[in-house]
């Protein structure tokens, strides 16, 4: 998908002289806003868990294999959480989704607050996965389709960095919070700013995108409206694929906590199976092959990427003995390195083209890979060296979902979308397992460094290659190469390719 069309560049004319800033309207930067709080409440409830993990499992007397496993419960429940949601946008409008979203993992989060043990802990952490996964789903199209065309990938860059503020926030209060509260007080504290963020998105118009081709074409008529997942649970195929969802569910229950010890492998084959055949009925006799290299595209990148955010911390204190002190000074490093990697990466996605920036920032992130892992006595040294690795590597997913929704038309793109990337972040939950059964026979940095830098390339070769769109255009050959940017001659006879004013993607008043 070469989409290097919609490279921002502006002409000659009114809108070439005018800054980028200008051509997005207040309503515009309000639904940045709202989306990008949701967002960093998704970045901070996320990490939350791994930050007082060890209280938790001091107080509920719990194995470290058995505390862990209440990080991967949130995996459990995504990928249903984002199609659901996702079809629930698709139908309804991008702005329910948002607020659906939103009161699923708040819920999830206040409800960890009053855990009396580890089976309560884990069934909130299973909310919290539906609703941050919808979240994903329902911003990112919400913000794609609001903003205007040619800066979407700027869009797209600015709402992810959201997620690595949020990182940073948890953080810094876990520091002043927990010694004197507990950790009850961190999960209570993180329902606060959804207040704000519910009444920010209650006043929202619906994205522009949805609102021209479905809420107005289809008139508000309930029968013309979308319902993607109305055909795998109504006639034939009704009890075959709850069969198939509840095997997925338990199946991926039993890989990520203690129950599936010894049978991992198996398992983890039974729930890919699973959910294949779903990315098969949801893309159809043209789309299943795009739906699955997407998929295995996603997964790829949480591959290259979880190992560093994941294991990170373990090797400073491991291999190099820092002090919590100093681990958080890196930790910091790390997290704003990921909030200027993704504002970065949406400057250069507009200018380059969505696949063409993110390969060509993935490859310069190769520089810094070796490097990082080299450094053992200089803090400061690793400090940059941190910034500058997770700043093109784990900020270049800032256009991430700009690559992603460009593959779908708005009909089914959030649950489209939301059900590929849920998926693929599967991807996130293997790779801390795949990097320490690599550090059984070699030390915990190489193995890190080798897992990163063969994944990375696999990835530039995914995207910067086009393979899921080439893949798909042997089964249809009249897919778009975006749908997210507009048609050569949508534009025609007006300056930089712009669309014309109705096309920004705000909503009619």
């Amino acid at each position: 998908m070469d989409d290097h069309q919609d490279n921002g560049r502006t002409g000659p004319g009114p809108q070439g002289t005018r800054r980028w800033y200008h051509e997005v309207t207040p309503r515009q930067w309000k639904a940045m806003f709202a989306a990008w709080i949701g967002y960093l409440l998704d970045g901070f409830d996320f990490v939350l868990i791994t930050l007082v993990l060890t209280e938790i499992a001091d107080e509920f007397r719990l194995s470290t294999a058995t505390a862990a496993s209440l990080i991967s419960g949130a995996f459990i429940t995504r990928w249903l959480g984002g199609a659901l949601l996702g079809a629930l946008g698709d139908r309804y409008g991008r702005r329910t989704a948002m607020v659906a979203s939103i009161l699923l993992y708040s819920l999830g989060t206040f409800a960890c607050g009053f855990a009396w043990g580890y089976s309560s802990l884990f069934a909130a952490r299973l909310v919290i996965g539906l609703g941050m996964a919808g979240e994903y789903s329902a911003s990112a199209t919400y913000v794609l389709e609001t903003w205007p065309a040619r800066w979407r990938n700027r869009a797209s860059g600015f709402l992810i960095s959201g997620y690595a503020g949020g990182t940073v926030v948890a953080a810094e209060l876990y520091k002043g919070v927990v010694p004197h509260w507990g950790w009850r007080w961190m999960f209570w504290i993180g329902v606060l700013p959804v207040l704000v963020a519910l009444w920010v998105r209650r006043s929202l118009p619906e994205a522009g995108d949805w609102h021209r081709e479905i809420g107005v074409s289809g008139s508000g008529r309930e029968g013309e409206r979308p319902h993607p997942f109305r055909p795998l649970f109504t006639g034939r195929r009704r009890w075959p694929n709850a069969i198939l969802a509840a095997t997925a569910s338990a199946a991926l229950y039993c890989v990520f906590t203690p129950v599936g010890a010894g049978y991992v492998p198996w398992l983890s084959g039974v729930a890919a199976l699973c959910l294949v055949a779903f990315a098969v009925q949801l893309g159809g006799r043209r789309g299943w092959l795009l739906y699955v290299s997407l998929m295995a595209t996603v997964f790829c990148a949480f591959l290259y990427s979880w190992p560093v955010q994941a294991l990170l911390p373990t090797y400073l204190k491991t291999d190099l003995g820092y002090a919590p002190g100093q681990v958080t000074d890196v930790m910091f490093s790390a997290g704003f390195g990921t909030m200027a990697g993704c504002w970065l990466a949406g400057y250069t996605g507009d200018r380059l083209g969505t696949r063409r920036a993110y390969a060509c920032t993935l490859l310069a992130s190769l520089a810094f890979v070796f490097p990082v892992f080299a450094v053992r006595d200089n803090l400061p040294l690793l400090g940059v060296l941190v910034f500058g690795l997770l700043a093109l590597s784990q900020g270049i997913s800032g256009i991430l979902p700009k690559y992603l929704a460009g593959h779908f038309p708005t009909a089914t793109r959030a649950a489209s979308l939301g059900f590929v990337y849920n998926v693929g972040a599967l991807g996130g939950a293997v790779a801390p397992v795949v990097g320490a059964h690599l550090a059984e026979g070699m030390p915990l940095g190489r193995a890190l460094a080798v897992l990163t830098f063969g994944l990375t390339l696999l990835v530039v070769l995914l995207v910067g290659g086009n393979v899921p769109h080439r893949l798909g255009r042997l089964l249809d050959r009249q897919a778009p190469d975006d749908h997210l940017v507009p048609e050569p001659d949508a534009g025609a006879g007006i300056p930089g390719g712009a669309l014309p004013r109705p096309a920004t993607g705000e909503a009619p008043r």
